[in-house]
């Protein structure tokens, strides 16, 4: 131990050992000053046990899901330290230290607990920590913090991949200037911000300009090819007969969806059924979709399912609301947050569309590519799976004509649709045609919602999607 300056005194005493800066078990406290020695009296570190913080919503546990460092690295403050995964959503811890990393807590996969230590890390001594700062356990940060990095009173939002891009170019978030929605920061952010740093030329993102569309000669060849429906082939995996019972914990997204449904069981399901003629919105999406992927986005059918919700929502409101626990108020939701249910190898997810009601078919089906990539890849926010206010499920992506939805509580409302069928129907002349049927069964809070309400809902909605044009009058 290399010790600047020591005055002699007559007593010395033992401290708790959580002051320890490089000693083993114990410091020394000089009664004639009565001041301790710090990081600034050392050459070498201190160890700072970094904690899980409280990520808020009740959440006691995470599964630590991957490590952006390793023993021996260096960090900074605001860097990623590692993304853990909870029963709502994805996490990504950042550093509050700039050090290096000594010790990993837990192994990939593992289950860690809020308020125990994540990572040890040795704070740099020539750097030194903040003033009068002698207690080396981690401040508690608070959700917003944990979640968006609150830098300056800047929340900074971006995906896992996103910050391990900008950790691998040294880019502080809060320097980046966000273009995404609710200023998240995108991939085109920082490449943006590197080419002005290093006085690059990138390409224009595709989202700052629209691209006409190209003459039929020249329509994009992926436009043309076959449009023949895809037959789904099961994935081959090696099938392990070991001849032994196996039991493995509930965790993650499986765990949400055990405390989610067995809430449901709480509510009287009433069940509404019917088939939609989709002809017209076949050709008109046909239509649409080369123009869409031109322009970077591909364009499904959910889209104007989600869009007729809406604008059904604006005549029924009792739909797009929630009951207390007490059964006494009810809640009109201002927002349209519409959920969608997706298939994840983490499990069911049911992220939602933001405010659908201001937004164009277009921009709903820009933000379900969205909310898709991240689902695939595990990395949804805590932002993008709550705050729903209203539920679509299709069950028909995989393959299946009717099913009975459960309601996702504090919702009132779902709904569940079909897979697209041709089959034989009759016009008004009573002649056979062929015709483009889809099968949608609603499941609604019976203690709120008459049945009369929600078929009408459901009528309106059918007349929306059996005559697309109609929902010009009322998109705003």
């Amino acid at each position: 131990v290399c010790i600047h300056r020591v005055r002699s005194c007559s007593s010395v005493r033992f401290i708790k050992s959580k002051y320890v800066c490089v000693f083993d078990k114990s410091a020394l406290k000089f009664s004639h000053q009565q001041r301790l020695f710090r990081t600034s009296a050392v050459s070498c570190g201190q160890i700072v046990q970094f904690k899980l913080s409280d990520i808020g919503e009740g959440i006691t546990e995470v599964t630590v899901k991957e490590w952006y460092i390793k023993e021996g690295d260096s960090v900074s403050q605001f860097d990623s330290i590692c993304e853990v995964q909870s029963d709502k959503a994805s996490v990504t811890i950042t550093s509050r230290y700039d050090g290096i990393i000594r010790k990993l807590h837990y192994n990939l996969d593992e289950i860690a607990f809020v308020g125990k230590p994540l990572v040890d890390i040795e704070i740099d001594a020539s750097k030194g920590v903040a003033p009068e700062e002698d207690v080396v356990e981690t401040p508690p940060m608070s959700h917003e913090e944990h979640t968006h990095q609150e830098i300056k009173g800047h929340k900074t939002l971006a995906t896992p991949a996103v910050r391990r891009l900008a950790m691998e170019n040294n880019i502080k978030l809060s320097e980046v200037v966000g273009t995404g929605k609710d200023n998240r920061i995108l991939k085109e952010d920082i490449l943006n911000y590197l080419a002005k740093q290093t006085g690059a030329i990138l390409p224009p993102s595709p989202k700052a300009e629209i691209i006409p569309p190209l003459p039929k000669s020249e329509t994009v060849p992926a436009a043309t090819k076959d449009k023949a429906r895809k037959i789904p082939v099961p994935v081959s995996r090696p099938i392990v007969f070991s001849g032994k019972d196996r039991t493995e914990p509930v965790t993650g997204f499986h765990k949400a969806m055990v405390k989610t449904m067995s809430a449901a069981l709480k509510i009287p399901h009433f069940g509404y059924c019917d088939e939609i003629d989709l002809t017209q919105l076949v050709q008109l999406r046909e239509e649409l979709k080369s123009l869409t992927q031109i322009r970077g986005v591909k364009l499904s059918f959910m889209p104007f399912f989600i869009k007729a919700a809406s604008l059904g929502l604006l005549q029924y409101p009792i739909l797009n609301a929630s009951l207390d626990e007490s059964c006494q108020n009810v809640t009109y939701k201002a927002s349209h947050n519409i959920g969608v249910a997706m298939d994840t190898e983490q499990g069911l997810i049911v992220p939602n569309v933001k405010n659908v009601q201001v937004c164009s078919v277009f921009e709903i089906a820009s933000e379900l590519n969205r909310l898709q990539s991240l689902g695939s890849a595990g990395q949804l926010g805590a932002n993008d799976l709550t705050g729903g206010t209203f539920t679509l499920s299709n069950i028909g992506t995989i393959g299946g004509t009717y099913t009975k939805p459960v309601i996702l509580p504090p919702e009132v409302a779902i709904g569940a649709l079909g897979k697209i069928q041709v089959l034989p129907r009759f016009n008004g002349k009573g002649e056979v045609f062929k015709a483009q049927i889809m099968n949608v069964t609603w499941s609604a809070d019976h203690r709120i919602i008459d049945g009369a309400t929600m078929a009408r809902f459901s009528n309106l909605w059918k007349s929306y999607l059996e005559n697309p044009a109609s929902m010009l009058l009322d998109l705003k």
